[in-house]
């Protein structure tokens, strides 16, 4: 992260000087991409809910980074799930994509990662998806409540999970909590 706040600062400073002419296109030149996700993610950083920590593999790919949300409340208590998240070059118009990597029993998230959360939608009917506006922080916080508030089994993506929790909430209770044991510790 540090290595391309330092590019952005020292490409700022070429600015309206003769070295830019002569620096070459790839020091000089950075993605409104980047430039967003170098603010994006020191405000995601300074206002990380306590059951997130974000890893960035590379600190020169902003756009690349993978999230772990471990619940302290409700079904999915004690579990780590994994996420990875790609921003596109598109962005701040398109969001972010976003996969579970971690196998899970949820009625907002299918067991191959895709998930069901309006704010990662391009386009919404109820008017709560993606816009510009939004940021990472969203993202990540909206992530986070999957496993609390913004449980949802009326709407579901896996509509097996959401039946399963009507017809028995105890054994649905006891099928995340093995999910949780082989797949999420």
């Amino acid at each position: 992260m540090l290595t391309l706040a330092s590019k952005l600062k020292r490409d700022d400073g070429l600015k309206g000087s003769r070295a830019s002419a002569t620096a070459s296109d790839s020091t000089r030149r950075v993605s409104v991409r980047d430039r967003l996700l170098v603010k994006e993610v020191a405000e995601l950083e300074a206002n990380l809910p306590c059951t997130c920590k974000v890893y960035f593999p590379d600190p020169n790919k902003l756009h690349c980074f993978q999230l772990t949300v471990t619940p302290d409340e409700g079904y999915y208590q004690g579990g780590k799930f994994q996420f990875e998240t790609e921003v596109p070059d598109a962005y701040n118009m398109v969001p972010p994509k976003v996969r579970c990597l971690t196998r899970i029993w949820h009625p907002n998230i299918t067991e191959t990662g895709e998930i069901c959360l309006s704010l990662l939608r391009e386009h919404s009917i109820d008017g709560t998806g993606w816009a510009p506006t939004r940021t990472l922080k969203d993202v990540v916080w909206g992530l986070n409540s999957l496993f609390t508030d913004l449980l949802n089994f009326d709407d579901p993506l896996n509509i097996e999970a959401a039946e399963h929790h009507l017809r028995d909430k105890e054994d649905f209770r006891n099928k995340v909590e093995d999910y949780i044991k082989r797949y999420a510790r």
